[in-house]
């Protein structure tokens, strides 16, 4: 694996951030945007997968790096459980639910290698180097 200097060349940041952008959207042109509660509750968890990500690699050490990122891998989880709400209130298809659910799995995957990966990897982070 190539060094990655900032979060946001992460692939997982990117898929996580696509992925909250898709439930924006929803939540403003669909019914959604009506139920306040689900609408915000969709909104931050999704956000919160992204976020953890980026707040776990800016941490500069794998043990804290590989908590944030247990932390966006159950928001993942978290998020598509929130899917299966939307659409029981109707407010996506059927076709909308299953593709968000596959994303969301697939990035959960994705998530947990990387977890895998870091912990197989010596590196412990900028904050450890002797300066």
């Amino acid at each position: 694996m190539a060094t990655v200097k900032r979060f946001e060349d992460l692939e997982i940041w990117i898929e996580a951030r696509r992925l909250s952008l898709e439930i924006i959207t929803i939540s403003k042109n669909s019914e959604l945007k009506t139920d306040f509660r689900l609408r915000d509750q969709v909104k931050s968890s999704a956000g919160s997968v992204m976020d953890n990500i980026a707040e776990g690699f800016e941490r500069n050490g794998n043990r804290e790096f590989i908590q944030f990122l247990s932390i966006a891998k159950a928001s993942a989880g978290e998020t598509r459980s929130q899917i299966y709400r939307i659409y029981d209130n109707n407010y996506i298809e059927e076709d909308k639910m299953q593709e968000l659910v596959t994303e969301y799995e697939k990035l959960s995957i994705k998530i947990h290698n990387f977890i895998n990966y870091l912990n197989k990897n010596e590196f412990r982070g900028t904050k450890f180097m002797d300066k």
